[in-house]
């Protein structure tokens, strides 16, 4: 293991009120001394070597204060006598006269020159897991503590916050993602307690509560992917749309929108953001119920659009539960004729699977849901590792005829969102 720069007080293991001043210590580092007409090269020569901190600088007056020399710091780590320079460094140093002899200067290290890590590892007890890592949203830093770390929590997000340009709220969540809305409880262990953030993904503004709806900047990827398959012309219903990161994308490229989430929140930010991005004539948003979506505003619009030529998209992203919904499309339009020349819409349904054979799974789930086999007339993408033997993936497939036309519907127990709120529905362009 490479030796540490900074060795931090004994004294500061198991501080749970951050004291910055406790984390300072004095050092001795070794120095060239360097002409100042060569200063700019020497130091462009010797990156691998120099001293390399946060907030110290490379170059410092000499003992001498001679305003012809300056002092070139090292790093100990690297350099420990003349013959620690490589034989391209030796040979730049030759080539500007510059002496190989090691001068020592005494550097003083503050909490301002510490990397976050280094200031956990220092506090927290040893052999334990030390974590520094975090979601970015906005100005709010968003941690998943662990049990051993939540007796240093308030000192865990004062670091984070004082090491991350831009965050002025930490924020640790404390149960798991509630399933009526998506969203999760959370504690503010640092700054100030505004959760409206505004992020930008993908060239797209959103701007949300980030308390009360939901959003994972780790699915930037997954909404470009789909959102790349749309085309203008197109329809999208996005069954959950939570703030419109599928959505609103789709309708900057030119498709029409139908946008629903159950939650109030997500409805009102959807809206917002729709105007904030210029969308909101493409863009109509509803506040239902998933299944009331699928079989009130997309089964009134199908029929129609399946008599066309443009591409119809059904974006199902609630992972915890949208293979169940699937069989909302079990006779949707039974009492109607199937048009000659169908133009059956594409699903792209996501869900978790802890199975070992996630494809499988996923796959099979969704057949049982929609009552007809999807195996070998689907795809299967995975999207990411969410925790431990637990996949999101999305499953795609054309909506079979059988399904939507199909006369014996299926009267299965349906899975719901929980409690629906007073259903509304209106088109961005009326909200206010």
């Amino acid at each position: 293991m490479e030796p540490k720069l900074y060795r931090p007080p004994p004294e500061v293991r198991g501080m749970t009120s951050l004291d910055k001043d406790a984390f300072t210590q004095t050092i001795t580092v070794p120095a060239l001394r360097v002409p100042i007409g060569v200063l700019n090269k020497v130091v462009k020569s010797l990156k691998k070597s120099s001293i390399q901190r946060p907030g110290v600088p490379r170059v410092v007056q000499d003992k001498e204060q001679s305003s012809d020399f300056r002092l070139v710091l090292l790093d100990p780590r690297r350099v420990s006598s003349p013959s620690s320079f490589s034989e391209t460094e030796a040979e730049a140093l030759r080539s500007f006269s510059v002496s190989e002899e090691l001068h020592y200067y005494e550097l003083k290290l503050t909490y301002d020159n510490l990397k976050s890590e280094e200031v956990l590892e220092a506090v927290l007890p040893q052999g334990q897991d030390v974590t520094s890592a975090f979601s970015r949203v906005g100005h709010i830093a968003h941690m998943n503590l662990r049990d051993h770390q939540l007796t240093y929590k308030n000192l865990i997000g004062q670091v984070i916050m004082d090491k991350n340009p831009g965050v002025t709220c930490v924020v640790n969540k404390m149960n798991i993602i509630d399933s009526t809305y998506r969203n999760f409880k959370m504690e503010v262990l640092a700054g100030e307690e505004n959760m409206v953030a505004k992020v930008k993904e993908n060239g797209v503004t959103y701007e949300f509560d980030f308390s009360r709806v939901y959003w994972n900047p780790r699915l930037s990827t997954e909404h470009q992917r789909v959102v790349q398959l749309v085309k203008r012309g197109d329809t999208v219903f996005d069954v959950f749309a939570g703030v419109g990161p599928f959505a609103i994308p789709a309708a900057r490229l030119g498709a029409s929108i139908l946008a629903n989430d159950l939650n109030p929140e997500s409805y009102r930010w959807l809206q917002h953001n729709c105007k904030l991005n210029k969308v909101e004539s493409k863009v109509r948003a509803f506040n239902l119920d998933g299944r009331a979506f699928i079989r009130g505003p997309l089964k009134q619009e199908l029929p129609v659009l399946m008599r066309g030529t443009s591409a119809v998209h059904v974006v199902m992203n609630l992972p915890a539960l949208a293979l169940d919904f699937l069989d909302a499309f079990r006779g949707l339009l039974h009492h109607q004729e199937p048009p000659c020349d169908e133009n059956l819409p594409t699903v792209h349904c996501y869900g978790f699977s802890k199975d070992d054979d996630p494809d499988t799974d996923v796959v099979e789930r969704a057949s049982r849901s929609l009552g007809f086999p999807l195996k070998h007339r689907c795809s299967v993408h995975f999207v990411r590792n969410v925790a431990p033997n637990k996949d999101m993936m999305c499953v795609r497939f054309t909506l079979p005829k059988d399904v939507l036309f199909g006369s014996d519907a299926e009267e299965s127990e349906a899975i719901e969102e929980p409690a629906s709120k007073r259903q509304k529905c209106e088109e961005t362009t009326n909200a206010t």
